[in-house]
């Protein structure tokens, strides 16, 4: 016998999915152990993905070192009659053992439904648009996306251009709907504390105005001149500065603990570290994206920043986007006060990589805002079909 553990070939798709990247499995893909939660799947992708590695590279799986591609999704068929997969993400943390499954991400979100129609786990017209009704598991929520359909094949390529994404690819519009969490979900209240605005004390930093939404992902969103900041900061700027990281993720775990999703905020750094996420904000202005291509003030509604893992995020993760959509629709929140007078049905952030133009349908009930979709357009590749090899031992 073999002293040598050997490789298992597991199927996977490699996918781009708006601004992210990652490994996409069915149940039926993975090691028997690995079909249901718990820690052989936790090590299972864990290992797919290079982690932990206490090097911060990845280099020795398919991950790539940053938190947009170090990604895992699991589709499979709902058991929802309302609808047709289920989709279940894991963002796979780089250098400590960690998977975590509290939240969801919108990037690859453009992704599931093109996967989903590829391994005929949904049904498809030949020409037009396929319909997909997606169930956002890691949240409980219901997605629609509309993916491009010509001669029976999902249409990959086009000329729908996303800033932070080189190359122009086919369309993939997405509605969130009810975007806001509710009480029975597992985000709470879309405002986990029933303000739109809460002042937080912050050890070491002080007083804090923050907007603790759960729209997307649970996010939170506080004024960039609050920090001294203008907002239109670029990546390594931020990602340098290891005080100002520090300082933002004192934020976070405080604004966690207040959120109900952490009992403190040691435990808000350790095991919940991808959501909420943290956003700063500011008014209008011109500044140079990570393309060179400068933008004016003129080109957008308000500037928004997100870290995400502990670092600024090269664009804007797809649920900041939602979250984002949202906010900027209710009337007292952080964005809505750097918004001011304006009012537009659709909201253009500037970030780090340019522009995203976002929307949601917002209504007051009975005292309390109600937001019935939020909705973004985002593209999506298949980068590799396979198998993807993992020690047997892992």
């Amino acid at each position: 016998m073999s002293k040598f553990a050997k490789q298992i070939a597991v199927r996977a798709t490699y996918m781009r999915g708006g601004t992210s990247k990652g490994v996409f499995f069915t149940p039926e893909d993975m090691p028997e152990a690995a079909r249901v939660p718990g820690t052989a799947r936790d090590a299972f992708l864990r290992r797919v993905m290079g982690s932990p590695d206490p090097y911060g590279k990845q280099i020795d799986g398919m991950g790539a070192a940053t938190s947009s591609t170090s990604k895992t999704v699991i589709i499979s068929k709902s058991t929802r009659p309302d609808c047709d997969v289920d989709y279940l993400f894991g963002q796979v943390a780089i250098d400590v053992p960690l998977v975590d499954w509290g939240g969801n991400c919108g990037n690859l979100t453009s992704a599931v439904g093109p996967f989903a129609i590829r391994r005929g786990l949904v049904a498809a017209p030949r020409d037009g648009e396929a319909v997909v009704r997606i169930w956002q598991a890691n949240i409980g929520k219901k997605i629609i996306a509309y993916v491009p359909m010509e001669d029976g094949e999902v249409v990959e390529l086009g000329d729908f251009e996303l800033d932070g994404v080189t190359f122009p690819a086919a369309e993939v519009k997405l509605e969130f709907l009810d975007p806001g969490a509710d009480e029975d979900s597992t985000g709470g209240a879309m405002f986990a504390t029933g303000n739109t605005i809460d002042r937080l004390q912050v050890p070491g930093v002080g007083e804090v105005e923050a907007t603790l939404i759960n729209a997307g992902n649970p996010t939170v969103f506080i004024d960039a001149a609050r920090l001294g900041l203008k907002g239109t900061e670029t990546q390594d700027e931020v990602n340098g500065n290891a005080e100002l990281l520090k300082t933002l993720e004192t934020i976070r775990a405080h604004a966690t603990v207040a959120m109900g999703l952490a009992a403190t905020a040691r435990e808000a750094s350790e095991k919940h570290q991808h959501v909420p996420k943290i956003a700063f904000a500011a008014a209008p202005a011109s500044y140079q994206v990570s393309s060179g291509k400068t933008l004016g003030a003129g080109d957008m509604d308000i500037i928004v920043r997100i870290i995400s893992m502990g670092k600024m995020h090269h664009a804007m993760t797809g649920t900041g986007a939602v979250a984002i959509a949202v906010a900027c629709a209710i009337p007292g929140t952080i964005l809505r006060r750097i918004l001011g007078d304006k009012q537009p049905e659709r909201v253009r952030f500037g970030h780090t990589a340019g522009t995203l133009s976002v929307g949601a349908e917002a209504e007051q009930i009975d005292g309390e805002w109600k937001v019935t979709k939020a909705l973004m357009s985002r593209s999506a590749r298949r980068l590799m079909e396979g198998v993807v090899l993992v020690p047997e031992n892992r």
